[in-house]
């Protein structure tokens, strides 16, 4: 009888870096509609602002370490580093944990800045727990900094949230540019999983128009679900419960679930192609 083969988890950043897009709204109930679904999911929260960490139910006022401690190594040779399995924790949603942030990790930019191979620290530190879960998010600043750059590196993927509004396509070039230097400079090759089209709004025929040009842009990148704004993933966020276990039958629920099976058929598609290759 052939052994199963072990777990292996996709790591999945999502990446935009105008803020206000959804991006980290996204990751909240993206992560909490694939562990409703039976994956085990890690999110890693590595935005200072700890958005994602509060949004499933952990104060980050009340933790002596979070991803700033697993990024940044101690100096003190008697210290041991901090590894994302001891800082991670169970989140609001079963199968679902995070490894939480806090303000702290807005230092790590800069003290990372002088260090031999700063932009591989997350890839290293999240090697060992990719045999505990199936899948892991990573929630990134709004920015292209370091923090960004490391997610990139330690990532298979990028989910691309973007928000239906008039600017939001502008700084694409720019992220695009990004992932061609991770590639050139690093050899990592950073696919697109898929684009998602956020706080789409159907009355507005400007919102119709932006996810033609982002179609027209990205192509079948783009996920089929759009996810409509919705003053219940707001309230969600602020309660500490991911809109699914909040609010099931609300619109962005079952929009968020949609876009979890979307993501799921794309993984195993990927993974039967590297497989073959």
């Amino acid at each position: 009888m052939t052994e199963p083969a072990p777990r292996r988890a996709r790591v999945i950043a999502l990446v935009n870096q105008k803020g206000g897009c959804g991006k980290t709204t996204t990751t909240v109930n993206l992560g909490a509609c694939l562990a409703t679904i039976g994956h085990r999911v890690l999110l890693v929260d590595l935005d200072p602002q700890a958005n994602a960490s509060v949004s499933l139910g952990v104060d980050p006022a009340t933790l002596s370490r979070t991803t700033y401690h697993v990024l940044v190594d101690p100096t003190d040779p008697g210290t041991a580093p901090v590894a994302i399995e001891e800082i991670a924790r169970p989140s609001s949603v079963a199968n679902l944990d995070v490894a939480p942030s806090s303000i702290d990790l807005a230092a790590a930019e800069l003290e990372l800045a002088a260090r031999i191979g700063r932009e591989n620290q997350l890839r290293k530190k999240l090697a060992p727990a990719r045999a505990s879960y199936d899948f892991i998010l990573i929630d990134t600043p709004p920015s292209l900094g370091l923090l960004t750059l490391n997610a990139l590196v330690a990532s298979d993927e990028i989910i691309i949230p973007i928000q239906t509004h008039y600017y939001a396509l502008l700084g694409m070039q720019q992220l695009l540019r990004t992932l061609r230097m991770v590639r050139d400079e690093t050899g990592h090759d950073v696919e697109i999983l898929g684009v998602v089209a956020t706080m789409y709004d159907a009355r507005n025929n400007l919102s119709k128009e932006i996810v033609n040009t982002i179609k027209e842009e990205f192509g079948d990148k783009v996920f089929h679900t759009e996810i409509h704004f919705s003053i219940k993933l707001v309230e969600s966020s602020m309660v500490g419960v991911p809109l699914f276990l909040h609010n099931p039958q609300n619109r962005g629920a079952q929009e968020y679930m949609a876009l979890a099976r979307e993501v799921v058929i794309r993984e195993e598609i990927a993974g039967r192609a590297e497989a073959r290759s």
